[in-house]
């Protein structure tokens, strides 16, 4: 993959997640604009992420069967489209549609984003290009909310959306002129069909698991961070600042030489690693009543997401051919989004103590990452005989 078209699909990377994190800080503000009861509120933030899942697993079918290009071209044209239509929105009814429309055609770009990436990378790189990849998802995090609040708080939010659509048309239109010339590119690459061996299958399946137990941990973050931090007597934009700070972090290790690891290291063990210190992380911060001590702690948890997003990643690509990568990584995204739903959901529904909520998810999570270090030693174990 040559520089131009890679700038292209880290741009629309970029734009995919800042779509997505620009929503955060207004929408359940918006929703109560045009009428809607805090209830309501919550389902119109809730029904995007619910669209958005079976966009992702129908994004996976159709770029096995029509190429990663069309779909890309189709989910930028029309997610950019969808978002002038906040315009319209006067009633609850109407923004229900729109949320469940923009959820939707929202979700057909990624997966087809990082299908075109490790389709057109080299197999001894993938672990490097899928952690600079994330690298504009950090960013994504970092600038959307931003942009979104401020420019919302001058303007109104159908303004900032459309801004954002925008800039989604613009690289609807990058993607056309350079991404075209790749098609037949992309089909020479990875033409030899790997068998479906139950390891790769494995994989694939540790691959999911990795992708809910990421987003399992960020909603519970974003649950019951601004509430953890409200009840030791700071304002919201510690919150703020404390996200932030975890995102400045992953986009470090994200970009700088530390990426070479990725390539390096199974990519089992490495989930196993970031699992872990997510863990950690999240017993650490219900025990944390500092803002330095906070921020220590979410720096920390940067560099646990940082290490799992590529990994789980870098296993879907190994264990996965152009044949059946699309389908995969739809399920793949769906499963992130499953995992934010439960992650807040599930802490909402516990009647216990705010500190035993983050014990709770962390014993999760260390549970999980002790279960990927056992499953990293069983495969080395069953590859040990045929490398002898």
């Amino acid at each position: 993959m040559n520089k131009t078209s890679a700038f292209v699909i880290y741009s629309i990377v970029f734009f995919a997640f800042f779509d997505l994190f620009a929503q955060l800080p207004v929408m359940s503000t918006f929703a109560t604009s045009v009428g809607a009861t805090p209830f309501l509120a919550g389902v119109v933030i809730a029904i995007y992420s619910l669209s958005n899942t079976f966009g992702n697993i129908l994004s996976g079918v159709w770029t096995d069967k029509a190429g990663p290009f069309h779909i890309l071209l189709a989910g930028l044209v029309l997610s950019s489209l969808s978002l002038l239509t906040y315009h319209v929105v006067e009633t609850p009814t109407t923004l229900l549609v729109v949320r469940v429309v923009h959820g939707f055609v929202a979700g057909l770009i990624v997966p087809a984003a990082f299908t075109l990436s490790a389709n057109l990378t080299a197999a001894n790189r993938q672990g490097k290009k899928v952690a600079l990849t994330g690298s504009f998802v950090g960013l994504a995090a970092i600038l959307g909310p931003a942009f979104s609040g401020i420019m919302a708080s001058r303007t109104s939010v159908p303004v900032v959306f459309s801004f954002v659509a925008f800039y989604g048309l613009a690289v609807a239109l990058l993607a056309l002129v350079v991404l075209r010339q790749l098609r037949l590119t992309e089909k020479r690459i990875d033409t030899e069909e790997h068998p479906v061996s139950d390891a790769l299958q494995r994989d694939v399946l540790k691959a999911y698991i990795g992708a809910f137990l990421l987003m399992f941990s960020q909603g519970a973050l974003a649950y019951l961070l601004p509430l953890y931090v409200q009840a030791l007597g700071y304002d919201s934009r510690l919150s703020g600042t404390l996200l932030s700070t975890f995102g400045i972090v992953a986009v470090l290790v994200f970009v700088l030489p530390t990426n070479r690891v990725f390539d390096r290291i199974e990519p089992t063990k490495l989930a196993a690693l970031g699992i872990t210190i997510l863990g950690v992380s999240q017993l650490l911060i219900g025990t944390s009543d500092s803002a330095g001590a906070l921020y220590s702690v979410l720096a920390f948890y940067g560099v646990g997401f940082a290490i799992l997003f590529p990994a789980i990643n870098t296993l879907l690509i190994k264990a996965t051919n152009r044949a059946n990568r699309g389908k995969s990584y739809g399920y793949f995204y769906a499963f992130f989004s499953l995992g934010t739903v439960v992650g807040s959901a599930f802490l909402g529904w516990l009647t216990i103590p705010l500190t035993n909520k983050f014990t709770v998810t962390g014993i999760v999570l260390l549970g999980s990452g002790v279960a990927f270090f056992a499953f990293a030693q069983m495969r080395k174990r069953l590859l040990s005989p045929k490398s002898e």
